[in-house]
């Protein structure tokens, strides 16, 4: 997606630490001409190529999948967002699952009776499903539903884990 000249830019490969500084004397181009050029380049590219640009930038700087914003490349600076993801990264868990681990042989019937309660399943349905043990067996529940679920699942001899 990144136009040809970025990827002629991109491509091609630095110098050899040896010839670094020969090669930028022999130019006459000094380190503020050169950090002028490339931001000339770099704002020459469309908004998409900019996204494209800053992807690849990441990538090669050895940052996480994306990367975080780099400032300049059509996004916003990097200490804009930084407390919307820390809140976010603290937010409670608002919905469980109830897993049935193990339970009790002789519990077994009334345990099935229980599933079909709040899962609406069918008498060969919810027995296929607690035979399965451990397995899941209600999903998006609040943590107080899950919680009431889990506790009757529990008085009657069934080992219960809320995720």
């Amino acid at each position: 997606m990144a136009s040809k000249s970025l990827t002629k830019l991109l491509r091609r490969a630095p110098p050899p630490p040896h010839l670094h500084r020969t090669l930028c004397t022999s130019t006459q181009e000094t380190q503020t001409q050169k950090l002028e050029r490339i931001a000339d380049t770099l704002m020459s590219l469309t908004k998409l190529e900019r996204h494209d640009y800053q992807i690849l930038f990441s990538h090669k700087m050895g940052l996480n999948r994306y990367g975080p914003p780099v400032a300049g490349l059509g996004s916003p600076s990097p200490g804009t967002g930084s407390g919307a993801a820390a809140s976010e990264a603290k937010a409670e868990k608002t919905v469980f699952d109830v897993k049935i681990e193990k339970f009790d042989a002789a519990a077994k019937i009334k345990i099935i009776k229980e599933v079909r309660t709040f899962t609406n399943l069918g008498l060969k349905e919810a027995k296929e499903l607690v035979e399965k043990a451990p397995v899941v067996v209600t999903k998006g529940m609040t943590k107080e539903e899950a919680e009431a679920v889990a506790a009757k699942l529990k008085e009657l001899g069934a080992t219960v884990v809320l995720e």
